[in-house]
């Protein structure tokens, strides 16, 4: 990974990775990861935390150098199932790279506009519109507990 995003090599992996990872729903209603355009929001999500760059690296190293003894042309050559199995092998057998990648990688798709939208959800932040609450939410009993337990600040 370069200091402005991923290299070419990485950046070609990612694609059918994301979708290996996080496929369209069945229905249609929810698309895969790849097809969003998300390598910039990794990019800067990976950037925002310094300790992933490296575990990213090896990684997206080690899931290319899988994928290419399986296929000399790489993760972009091989069959979907292909893919899913290389990235189960690789998944069971590495213990840094999956957790993290795959924290930065849903983050990233369920923050994107058009998987918020599916959602249900309007794409916007939340605030100063904020979201509407049931009807049957009773905003008092929600905050009892919390007021009866009373100031717990050190003053």
């Amino acid at each position: 990974m370069t200091d402005d995003g991923f290299t070419p090599d990485e950046a070609r992996l990612l694609g059918p990775l994301l979708d290996a990872i996080i496929p369209p729903s069945h229905d249609g209603r929810l698309p895969a990861a790849g097809s969003l355009g998300l390598l910039d929001a990794l990019a800067t999500r990976i950037r925002a935390t310094p300790m992933l760059q490296p575990v990213v690296e090896y990684g997206l190293g080690a899931l290319a150098a899988a994928a290419a003894a399986r296929n000399p042309d790489g993760w972009p050559a091989l069959t979907p199932a292909e893919r899913t199995a290389v990235l189960a092998e690789f998944a069971a057998a590495d213990q840094f790279f999956m957790p993290a990648f795959l924290f930065v990688v849903y983050a990233a798709y369920y923050e994107h506009p058009r998987v918020v939208t599916a959602l249900g959800l309007e794409p916007r932040p939340p605030h100063p519109q904020g979201y509407a609450m049931d009807a049957d939410d009773d905003l008092d009993a929600l905050l009892a507990r919390v007021r009866a337990r009373g100031a717990i600040h050190r003053g």
